[in-house]
Order: C-alpha cells, then structure tokens, then sequence
C-alpha cells in the first residue's frame, strides 16, 4: 500500500478493525458450533432429557438427526474427532 493510499484510507481503518474482529468472532463461533466434543456432549444431553421423560421420542429423533448430521458435517470438514 502506497503512502497517498494510505493516507486516503486511513479513516477507514476502524471499519476494517471491526469487520476483522467480527470475522474472527465468527469463525471461534463456528468451529465451537462444528466441535465434535461439543456435538458429542449436546447428544448426550439429549439421551437424558429423553430418558428422564422431559422430551418426547420424535422431538428426540428430530433432534439427533440434526446433530448427526452436524457430526458427520464436522468431521468431514477436518475437525479433530472430540474423545
């Protein structure tokens, strides 16, 4: 980046700052959403509240679908899987 460049684009600086932290913030977000360990727990607390009675077995069915297959997105994605 030249010097006049520079200068031009220097009050868009914060802007940049900002859409860096927030791009940041995303990804953290995303890989904690994709963490296998995470999915893993979120399934087992699912077999809880379905064996303490607190959901019913399609709520159940519907819900592990989607972390399966969250799972399987994750672990295809070249997340470590959690243990």
């Amino acid at each position: 980046m030249g010097l006049v460049t520079g200068l031009l684009t220097l009050p868009l600086a914060p802007v940049r700052g900002v859409a860096w932290v927030v791009d940041k913030v995303r990804l953290a977000a995303e890989q904690e959403l994709n963490d296998p360990a995470v999915l893993q727990e979120e399934l087992a607390s699912l077999e809880r509240a379905r064996e303490e009675g607190r959901i019913g077995e399609e709520e159940f069915a519907q819900q592990e679908d989607a972390l399966l297959a969250r799972l399987m997105t994750a672990r295809q994605q070249g997340f470590p899987s959690g243990g």
